[in-house]
């Protein structure tokens, strides 16, 4: 058996670690928790009804559900008869549902619940290829091709079946496709990557070198599972024999992790954000509280360059530190459940203070890069060989070079295969070299760390010729903790603007310190010194930018910046597209008095 192949290698995790907490759930108030024998009698079980059921070897079956358990025995029970999994946000829409099932083929949908059955089924028409459906929980569904995974399970699975899944895992490779990911992107329609057992695997075998996990650990499942870093890490968790906690609903991540107290936790930067500009937020009234939080970073940041350079802290900082644990750092690694054996970071950029900030407290965030089509891993950093400002050294085993506008390029086995039936698109991602073109802009410093500066699609060009990267600028603005999103504009347009999007919170204690009356958060949107103080924080965060770059206007986007909305990606990153698309008329106000000017 191949032991690149990650059904294989899961086989021997079920029989190595069975005794050992596998998964858990909250259910009400207590810990629904199945062992590694448990699981894997379970993804035995279910693999040998599929097998009845029809499912072939290489045959596409979507799965459409929300974080839980049983998402990771559906993924491995695919997994052990070579079928290749789609995955399906939750948040899909019934157009995208039809798209991503359409696209790949799939014969079979794994759907969670009769809600999302219905988008399923309304797309259903459209999709000649799929022949039933198989949902997690019971179903109403009166359907004949929908049946519950529950009433599939209830009846015997075939003698014959045994013998075929042994054949299956018997004949299971490493070049095998594991996995059609779409891509959620910021752009255009989803395009599918195809992903290789030797993808993952070689990714899992690359952080063992700089990652020390044991079964002990434990971890918090709170991306989605169809995004391809909760995903691959889901995969770490599991070959790793660790305990994973599924979070279901992401909204309550934060109460689960204090509950949970997971020894290992990855996460897109919002999270981190949120945990700094809390913190932040709570001393910002008060001077004597400011002056005791600030006195403590400055402690923890000089014992942490002391250890970093290899040498203890002085003795003055060695006395000094356990009183700022107290006062201050203690409370941060609460927020986040505990200290951390492995506490990472992807998805979106990280700004630097934010890495030091976590620092000072004594917990290392280690910051990665990577994207869907490289399953995910192309950088990380790690507690041996970590640089604050970057995104890690290369995978071992993997190459970068910085090509034509300074494009970052990726080589390695975890590179996919190519985009599911799409030719053109893959041939314009992947040259004939094996050279994925990521669409980043960075370059590698003298210390072989990579360093992301922009999006090559994100790059502004205003009307001038002035080439400007707008995530630097964003990151600026959202150091305050008065914003929580932002999106710098200006695109063949004669000077940079912005829109802002203000956090709720924030703005209520704003509004609180300007002395305004207000019945609720969204009539502080017609409040003209919000709207004034706004403006000067922007100034002020902005105001030793070049003055190409510097903002020339703005407006404040009151609605929030959501999933479901169609403003962020699963990772929350903002989708420029849609956001320029929904504000146009406020974006359009702004360069309005420029074509004003010019008719004249």
């Amino acid at each position: 058996m191949d032991q690149a192949h990650l059904a294989v290698r899961m086989a021997e995790v079920f029989a190595t670690h069975g005794h050992r907490p596998a998964t858990r759930i909250l259910g009400g108030d207590d810990w629904q928790t199945l062992s590694y024998s448990e699981v894997g009698r379970r993804v035995r079980t279910l693999a040998r009804h599929l097998l009845d059921e029809g499912v072939g070897a290489g045959d596409r079956v979507a799965l459409f559900s929300a974080n839980r358990p049983e998402w990771s025995i559906v993924d491995l029970a695919l997994l052990s008869i070579r079928a290749v999994v789609v995955p399906i946000y939750t948040t899909s829409t019934p157009g995208q549902v039809r798209h991503i099932v359409g696209d790949s083929g799939a014969v079979y949908a794994v759907v969670e619940n009769d809600d999302l059955l219905g988008r399923l089924t309304e797309a259903w028409p459209m999709l000649p290829d799929l022949r039933g459906a198989w949902t997690i929980d019971d179903t109403a569904s009166d359907d004949e091709r929908v049946t519950s995974l529950p009433t599939l399970l209830a009846k015997p699975a075939s003698a014959e079946s045994d013998g075929e899944l042994e054949a299956r895992l018997a004949a299971a490779a490493s070049d095998d496709i594991a996995s059609i990911i779409y891509t959620s992107g910021t752009t255009g329609d989803p395009r599918g990557a195809v992903l290789t057992h030797r993808a993952f695997t070689f990714e899992l075998d690359a952080l063992d070198a700089f990652f020390t996990i044991t079964p002990e650990d434990t971890s918090l499942c709170f991306l989605p599972l169809s995004h391809a870093l909760e995903r691959a890490w889901t995969f770490k968790v599991l070959t790793s024999g660790c305990l994973n906690t599924y979070v279901p609903d992401a909204r309550t991540v934060a109460d689960l992790l204090v509950l949970a107290k997971p020894t290992m936790f990855v996460s897109v930067p919002r999270l981190y954000e949120k945990v700094f500009l809390t913190v932040h937020g709570k001393v910002a009234d008060s001077p004597a509280k400011k002056a005791v939080f600030e006195w403590a970073m400055r402690v923890g940041a000089r014992s942490q360059h002391a250890y970093r350079k290899g040498r203890r802290p002085s003795a003055a900082l060695r006395a000094q530190l356990p009183v700022a644990d107290k006062l201050v750092f203690a409370a941060i690694r609460d927020a986040l459940g505990g200290a951390k054996t492995v506490m990472a970071c992807g998805g979106a950029p990280l700004r630097k203070e934010i890495e030091e900030f976590f620092s000072a407290a004594g917990m290392l965030l280690c910051q990665g890069y990577g994207l869907t089509e490289a399953a995910p891993l192309i950088s990380f950093n790690a507690p041996a060989a970590f640089k604050f400002g970057t995104v890690g050294r290369i995978i071992e085993g993997g190459e970068v070079r910085i090509g034509e506008e300074s494009e970052i390029c990726y080589r390695g086995p975890n590179v996919m295969k190519g985009y599911w039936n799409n030719p053109e698109a893959t041939a314009a991602a992947v040259d004939d070299e094996g050279w994925l073109h990521t669409g980043d802009v960075g370059y590698v410093d003298v210390d072989g760390y990579l360093v992301i500066t922009d999006r090559i699609k994100d790059l502004i060009v205003t009307s001038g010729g002035k080439n400007i990267a707008p995530g630097p600028i964003e990151g600026m603005i959202l150091a305050d903790p008065l914003f929580e999103h932002a999106v710098v504009l200006g695109n063949n347009r004669p000077y940079v603007t912005l829109l802002v999007r203000p956090s709720p919170p924030a703005l209520e204690d704003l509004a609180a310190q300007l002395q305004l009356k207000f019945a609720d958060a969204a009539e502080l949107a017609h409040s003209p010194e919000i709207r004034a103080e706004i403006k000067r924080r922007v100034d002020a965060l902005t105001e030793r930018l070049p003055s190409q770059e510097r903002i020339k206007d703005l407006r404040v986007a009151w609605e929030e910046f959501t999933m479901d909305n169609g403003l962020l990606t699963p990772t929350l990153k903002v989708k420029r597209k849609q956001v320029e698309e929904r504000f146009a008329s406020l974006i359009e106000d702004m360069y309005a008095k420029v074509t004003k000017h010019t008719d004249r």
